[in-house]
């Protein structure tokens, strides 16, 4: 009887041996296992909106969580390089909404130190009311930059024809500009009126064209563009082409930045807002915008929008 009381005790004592070293060893395993999470819990607690270059340590860089890892670095990525924009894009429309203001204040404070002539007057006026004009056109352009950077392809249902805003923008422009040159031509791969159709904002479509064809015209001796419509695969395709001052090859991937202007257009008025604000009405729209240039030739923009589902 002794005995197999001693055997139970035994037993139990080893069963609960055993219990502890399977506890422990799984407690050692678990926390390795769970260790590299603790760890990228840590990294990610020490990144904040002054440290966005951090990354996390991507590990072996092929089980599960060094792909997280990698995912998480390159949402980083995004996220700094939006927020580097975004401070850029601040500090520069600060800049250029500065300047006219500053000049206005000068203007109107030398204007009323002492009394002056009629003519005087007018004279101050009138380059006051191009300073205001400049600070209007600089704050829509802001607006409109602020307004299509939220928009995408799903914003847009009504049908707008592209040939149709050409041939308006063609009219309007000849009556401002009375010097420029803009032609126009409709390919014979257009046989059908829905092949210029595509789903957009008629005002957002017409303010990017305009840009791109003063652009053409302001930097070219001739004051002419040359624009082509073609149709291929359900997409409509438009080639401004001119002969102008053209663009040096390494500012061609800056050109989209706000407020960046090429070297060789530093005497010409601008604020280097419209190329930036041509690229997010196309985005919006679902096409692509690309630049060929050569400097002292001429520049050749090519912009490709899809054209609208013909059941809407």
């Amino acid at each position: 009887m002794l005995r197999l009381k001693n055997l139970r005790l035994i037993l139990t004592a080893v069963c609960l041996a055993s219990l502890l070293v399977f506890f422990i060893a799984g407690w050692f395993y678990s926390h390795r296992a769970l260790k590299p999470i603790s760890d990228v819990v840590k990294q990610v607690e020490e990144i904040s909106i002054t440290s966005l270059n951090l990354r996390l340590n991507e590990g072996n860089g092929t089980d599960e969580l060094a792909q997280l890892a990698k995912t998480f670095n390159k949402m980083l990525e995004r996220i700094e390089t939006s927020f580097m924009v975004q401070k850029s894009f601040i500090s520069n429309a600060s800049h250029e909404l500065r300047t006219p203001l500053t000049s206005l204040n000068g203007q109107i404070e030398v204007l009323l130190m002492k009394d002056r002539s009629t003519e005087e007057y007018k004279k101050a006026l009138a380059s006051i009311l191009e300073d205001i004009k400049s600070l209007s056109e600089l704050a829509n352009r802001l607006l409109l930059i602020a307004r299509t950077a939220s928009l995408s392809p799903a914003d847009f249902n009504a049908k707008v024809r592209i040939d149709e805003i050409l041939w308006q923008i063609q009219d309007e422009m000849i009556k401002l500009h009375n010097d420029y040159i803009i032609n126009i031509n409709l390919d014979e791969t257009v046989t059908e009126t829905e092949q210029m159709a595509i789903a957009g904002d008629e005002s957002l479509l017409k303010t990017a064209f305009v840009n791109v064809i003063d652009n053409a015209c302001k930097y070219s001796g001739n004051k002419r563009v040359d624009i082509s419509l073609n149709y291929s695969n359900e997409s409509v395709f438009l080639t401004f082409e001119d002969k102008g001052i053209g663009i040096p090859q390494d500012e061609l991937n800056k050109i989209y930045e706000p407020f960046f202007r090429g070297s060789n257009v530093k005497l010409v008025s601008g604020h280097g807002i419209g190329l930036a604000l041509v690229n997010q009405i196309i985005k919006a729209h679902n096409g692509t915008l690309k630049f060929f240039s050569v400097p002292g030739k001429g520049t050749t923009v090519t912009i490709t929008l899809p054209i609208a589902a013909k059941n809407k």
